[in-house]
């Protein structure tokens, strides 16, 4: 894709998240946390991954640069830092956060000279010692595939590709021509969404590549899909839950809407058309609210979805959306619960499995910490990054932040073998070890 085309992919839906998310039972959390630790000498600005005993994130240094910060997963202890940057990074996509698969860390680092602007380095995720590195000229940043790492490199030329790497040893074992992103990687297949001006999603082999199926994204939301209104997937059993979102044409929108595929095989199990992610909101593997859109593209209600069928189990229509007052969604811990938040000001929740009113004398819901987010002040000037949104829990009858509150759901956190981490509005790294199993988070 040349890098005019590239450039439209910048993320310009923030007025449509808030006409999705925002605007201008209690779901009381029962879960009690075991152990915990929290690291405040850092600035955490990407999302938290956690992996083989350790927690990666990218932090901001006081200087402007960007760092790694590897902390060990059960204690909080600082085990090694290096130098990071981004270099071909969307602004859409927020700050790429390390990669962690099997033992090493994997991150993009700078580089002084030389043909490459930077370097995709793997280091001994407990110790720090280099593995590994390739030159990048520009790249969206690692991601783990399993036990591989997935690459998007060139992202800023007219020749992007897409390269698995080996985990151990970064030897290429595949490539594919143009942007590409992996939403999906299991022993059998990884699964990536082609970004090109008719996007697919395509399952190739995990080992060779060899093509196993592809999706043309418009056959589920409709023709004129429009990128830059960015998107977002996740995975629940043996469907991939996919979210492509608007952008703004004038006085109409691209095509968007929600859908499921089955990872075996690519064929769609269903589709929403004209429905828009809201925001805060968990992964759509974990649980599915949308806001609905008519047909004039007015925006109307709220119906929560049932991911395994497409089936609406709950609507909350446009007459209860506060008029003329600057809300804000927020949902209960146990995700039962949809508030409308206002700020210093009494607001109003819904039960989502009875679409019905709910009191709101002792409801206490979350919602972003804040509504006017301070863009990150990088070094060398690259603008349109924010940190990863904090959540904060509000008393939903006062519209005051919660004394005390604890920590915020594992919806928004996800988990990692029980454990969670989460940043604080100030970009310090808390942990808990709470729940079992693994769910991604808000962010993945």
């Amino acid at each position: 894709m040349p890098s005019a085309a590239l450039k439209r992919l910048l993320c310009a839906s923030v007025s449509l998240l808030t006409a999705a998310g925002c605007s201008g039972s209690t779901g009381r959390d029962v879960a009690h946390a075991s152990a915990g630790w929290t690291d405040s000498g850092v600035n955490a600005v990407s999302r938290a991954v956690l992996g083989s005993g350790v927690v990666a994130v990218t932090g901001l240094r006081h200087d402007g640069t960007l760092e790694t910060v590897v902390d060990d997963l059960a204690t909080g202890r600082r085990l090694w830092t290096k130098p990071a940057t981004m270099v071909g990074r969307l602004p859409g996509m927020g700050v790429q956060p390390p990669a962690v698969t099997g033992p090493v860390v994997v991150a993009l680092e700078p580089r002084s000279g030389g043909p490459w602007k930077a370097m995709v380095v793997a280091r001994d995720a407990r110790t720090g010692e280099h593995r590994w590195a390739r030159g990048v000229h520009s790249t969206f940043g690692p991601v783990a595939c399993g036990v591989n790492v997935c690459l998007a490199e060139s992202t800023a030329q007219r020749d992007p590709r897409f390269v698995v790497l080996e985990g151990a040893t970064g030897r290429a074992l595949w490539r594919l021509r143009g942007l590409a992103e992996v939403q999906h990687a299991d022993r059998d297949r990884v699964v990536v969404f082609r970004m090109a001006e008719r996007p697919v999603l395509a399952a190739h082999s995990a080992d060779s590549g060899r093509p196993l199926w592809e999706f043309p994204v418009e056959k589920a939301v409709g023709e004129g899909v429009d990128l830059s209104g960015g998107w977002s997937f996740g995975t629940a059993g043996d469907l991939l839950l996919g979210h492509i979102a608007p952008a703004r044409r004038g006085r109409s929108l691209s095509a968007y809407g929600f859908f499921a595929l089955r990872l075996s095989d690519g064929s769609q199990v269903w589709s929403h058309p004209r429905q828009l992610r809201v925001y805060p909101s968990p992964n759509p593997a974990v649980g599915l609210v949308t806001r609905e859109v008519g047909a004039s593209g007015a925006f109307e209600g709220f119906a929560r979805i049932d991911t395994r069928t497409g089936r609406k189990l709950a609507a909350i229509p446009a007459s209860a959306v506060p008029r003329g007052s600057a809300w804000w969604l927020s949902f209960s811990s146990d995700l039962s619960v949809l508030g409308f938040w206002l700020p210093g000001r009494k607001g109003s929740a819904f039960d989502l499995y009875r679409a019905a009113a709910v009191p709101t004398e002792t409801l206490r819901t979350w919602s972003f910490c804040t509504t006017e987010p301070e863009p990150l002040r990088l070094a060398g000037g690259a603008p349109g990054f924010f940190p990863v949104a904090s959540l904060c829990a509000y008393d939903l009858a006062t519209g005051a932040k919660a004394a005390d509150p604890g920590p915020p759901p594992s919806w928004y956190t996800g988990s990692s073998g029980g454990h969670r981490v989460w940043r604080d509005e100030q970009g310090a790294l808390h942990s808990t070890h709470d729940t079992t199993g693994t769910t991604p988070g808000m962010y993945g």
